[in-house]
């Protein structure tokens, strides 16, 4: 099945390859060298897949679209205030290669134009221009998700033609905008305008700010969350030269081009595109580059303009415990109050954006359900987006609702880089730090500890086997009988108990004290986690059934005491006592039926 974005972009392509109108660059001679008709698109999502189509894996010199990432580098350099006092952020209304600068300052206009762009790679660190060239290096290929490797041809070509750049550089120098010799900078700016992407780097790029700095793949951080909004706002205004006003007009979205004919185009928290066609208007943007982008703005709704969703949409469903319990197992007076207080531990599903005023309307929500409520489990696993203004607000409701004995926990948020550190960042208190949780199972699990601490207060949960549901209805001489045939084995914290494949020894295991982990194991290795059996509970019990292989792995999570029967005591017991195998037996298969009834409920949740 072709998934529908990629069938977008296949007839996107075709729409739009006859487009025939621009011009390759000619004033870098190695430019003209480009086959006018490659043509490639490709969307980045914010969980870094990539949708393509064309020549998307064509290589080509990213030119002026490095600008926008060399001046985070600056700005991540010298600070604000350094790079404001050199480089403007007022839109020229001139062309790419304008001399554009402050009448009184000197200082260019933005860092969009060549004159700002120059400056930003003269503000970038390095003892020596060795070092500089190998820091720009690096942070343009952190973007792209892999090392980007140089033209050598089209830097050679540009810097001896570059004439006008070179007159830029030494202006900026006269106007003490650069320091000492502008030409080891200068040269380093020809070299990041002639390194090899293609079309899907544009778009990882693209997506990396989208992402709030951090690559949607490899979870790197590459530019300080702080000026990410500088750096988009900046594209937004100057990127598209003096096409900008009217990009922003049509298209609605922070954008860079380049006269390699790539142009990248950013829809904070959702997409990253890129897209590559090298025939270019008269003001250096690529024809089918600026229809593409137009086209798919018009048709996903991607303006940054556009009417965003409801806050209410936020919160995709509500549900509680009772319909959703964990995957515990342990004895009936304990089972017995959980399912009676199932309803008080209450699973909130966010999805899409979190700004404030989604988290906003989220409080609210808690508000109105915390007289019924001992525990929140917030489920992060839709949101594609957590503004630090967002996480503040929700940090503030945990403490407001600790005070009043409510808990709030997080779900399923590890490997989420951006979302973790909004969280990390903004915690102000570390006495308070934030729970979170892999799984909706386990959040559900650290909510009923804290209901059976109320329920069994400090003393340690114990459970005679004899409560087992096991031997439910068997008379008490006939357990006096069966008592001395028991005997009793304790297990250390991470011991295995028992061991999946391996051969069954025919035991049966009755948990007394302590917590255990039953795992399955996987066909591609590892282990999936079933349930944590509390006192009260047995495992191993399918030897019953003839079962001769383990078939989970069970190990101690806790200090664990078990009451262990053998199955030849109790076959040999039976012989005298027939009705006691038929009594267990039929205990085995109503527990049985109560867990796939669990099992299906689960389903049904997990469906929904």
């Amino acid at each position: 099945m072709q998934l529908p974005i990629q069938t977008y972009l296949a007839d996107l392509y075709q729409r739009l390859f006859p487009l025939q109108e621009g011009e390759l660059a000619s004033y870098i001679p190695e430019l003209t060298r480009a086959n006018p008709d490659w043509f490639g698109l490709c969307i980045v999502t914010m969980d870094g897949f990539a949708y393509t189509e064309g020549d998307w894996g064509q290589p080509f010199t990213i030119q002026s679209v490095s600008k926008p990432f060399v001046y985070a580098l600056a700005l991540a350099d010298r600070g604000v205030d350094e790079v404001m006092a050199k480089v403007g952020v007022e839109p020229s209304g001139d062309a790419f290669n304008s001399i554009s600068l402050d009448p009184q300052t000197g200082a260019p206009r933005n860092p969009m134009i060549n004159a700002g762009a120059i400056a930003s790679t003269s503000l970038v660190a390095g003892a020596t221009s060795t070092q500089q060239w190998q820091r720009l290096q690096a942070t343009l290929s952190a973007f792209a998700g892999h090392e980007l490797a140089l033209d050598e041809a089209v830097y050679h070509s540009e810097s001896e033609t570059g004439f006008r750049n070179r007159a830029i550089a030494w202006m900026l120098r006269n106007f003490g905008i650069t320091e000492g010799d502008p030409m080891p900078s200068l040269e380093n700016y020809f070299r990041q305008c002639s390194l090899l992407v293609d079309c899907r780097d544009l778009a990882y790029m693209a997506a990396t700010l989208a992402n709030g700095g951090i690559h949607p793949l490899s979870g790197q951080r590459c530019m300080p969350a702080e000026h990410v909004e500088r750096v988009l706002s900046v594209m937004a205004t100057c990127g598209m030269y003096d096409y900008a006003g009217s990009w922003l007009y049509e298209v609605g979205m922070p954008a860079k081009s380049g006269v390699g004919g790539g142009i990248l185009a950013v829809l904070p928290g959702r997409f990253g595109i890129g897209v590559f066609s090298p025939r270019l208007d008269d003001k250096g943007n690529s024809v089918r580059g600026i229809a593409a982008c137009k086209q798919i703005a018009h048709d996903f709704g991607l303006n940054i303009f556009n009417h965003t969703n409801s806050p209410a949409l936020t919160v995709r469903r509500i549900y509680n415990a009772a319909v959703s319990p964990s995957h515990r197992q342990t004895g009936h007076h304990s089972m017995a109050y959980l399912r009676e207080r199932a309803d008080r531990i209450k699973i909130l599903c966010l999805q899409g954006e979190l700004g404030v005023d989604s988290a906003e309307y989220v409080i609210r929500q808690l508000q109105h359900l915390a007289p019924t409520t001992d525990s929140f489990i917030l489920d992060l696993h839709l949101v594609a987006n957590l503004s630090n203004g967002a996480a503040t607000l929700l940090h503030q409701a945990r403490r407001e609702l600790y005070t009043a004995g409510i808990a709030i926990v997080l779900s399923r948020i590890h490997g989420r880089n951006g979302i973790e550190e909004t969280l990390s960042k903004t915690t102000t208190d570390a006495t308070f730090g934030f729970l979170c949780f892999e799984g909706n199972d386990l959040a559900v699990q650290w909510c009923e500890n804290r209901m059976l601490e109320e329920f069994c207060g400090e003393d340690e949960i114990e459970c005679c086997y004899e409560d087992s549901v096991f031997f439910a209805g068997i008379p008490a001489p006939v357990m006096a009988r069966l008592c001395p045939l028991m005997q009793t084995r304790n297990f250390a914290p991470g011991e295995v108990i028992l061991d999946a494949g391996q051969p069954s020894d025919g035991q049966i295991f009755f948990l007394e004290s302590g917590r255990v982990n039953v795992l399955a194991p996987l066909a591609g290795g590892g282990y999936q986690f079933l349930a944590t059996l509390g006192p009260g509970m047995n495992f191993g019990e399918l030897v019953l059934l003839g079962q001769c292989t383990r078939t989970a792995m069970v190990h101690a999570e806790s200090e664990t005491r078990c009451r262990v029967l053998a199955m030849d005591d109790l076959n040999t017991l039976a012989r005298e006592l027939p009705d006691l195998k038929i009594a267990i037996l039929k205990n085995l298969s109503l527990d049985l039926a109560d867990k796939l009834k669990h099992a299906t409920q689960m389903i049904t949740v997990l469906a929904n």
